[in-house]
């Protein structure tokens, strides 16, 4: 596993930043000891130092991956989150979306958010914000870009989309030989 370039981690930090704000220095120096971004064929992974050290006893070609995947490099040099950031993002998220019970399920099927099943949306989201889209009660369903602002979602149409899918759990199931 190797370090991310500075031109990587700051397409990664940007990806971040779109979805936490400044709580992203959070995730690196944390209570619990300091974590790092690692990288291997176009993956990044986050994970913890000690962590780290430990697997450099194993060969390169017997490791699968190390840590928590965030998400990956594209070819066209894009970072694109994995769902598997989620329960990184979801504490620490200054944007939320939450859905009503009856929109879940077609949120969890990769579909985008529509008024009609818009519950709450946190004050002063902004368009093409990076959001976490939670439950109502509370559970990290996905997160997603807002495709209006706060203030338009409370007079437009129901059947007009709200937030533009990016990830969501159902994800696990749905492509779980290319989470990893």
């Amino acid at each position: 596993m190797k370090r991310l370039s500075s031109e990587r981690t700051k397409l990664l930090f940007e990806k971040l930043s779109k979805y936490i704000g400044a709580n992203v220095k959070l995730l690196i120096d944390r209570p619990d000891g300091t974590y790092c971004f690692r990288e291997t064929k176009n993956r990044v992974y986050y994970v913890s130092e000690k962590i780290l050290l430990l697997s450099t006893s194993v060969p390169p070609e017997n490791l699968v991956s190390v840590g928590t995947c965030f998400g990956k490099f594209t070819k066209t040099g894009k970072f694109k989150l994995h769902i598997t950031a989620l329960t990184f993002l979801a504490p620490y998220a200054q944007y939320k979306i939450w859905l009503k019970p009856s929109a879940e399920q077609q949120f969890l099927y990769g579909h985008h958010v529509l008024k009609s099943g818009l519950g709450r949306i946190t004050e002063n989201t902004q368009k093409y914000q990076g959001v976490v889209v939670l439950s109502m009660n509370d559970l990290p369903l996905g997160f997603g870009v807002a495709a209006k602002t706060a203030a338009e979602c409370k007079h437009t149409d129901p059947m007009s989309v709200v937030c533009f899918h990016q990830a969501d759990i159902g994800e696990y199931i749905r492509s779980e030989d290319a989470l990893i």
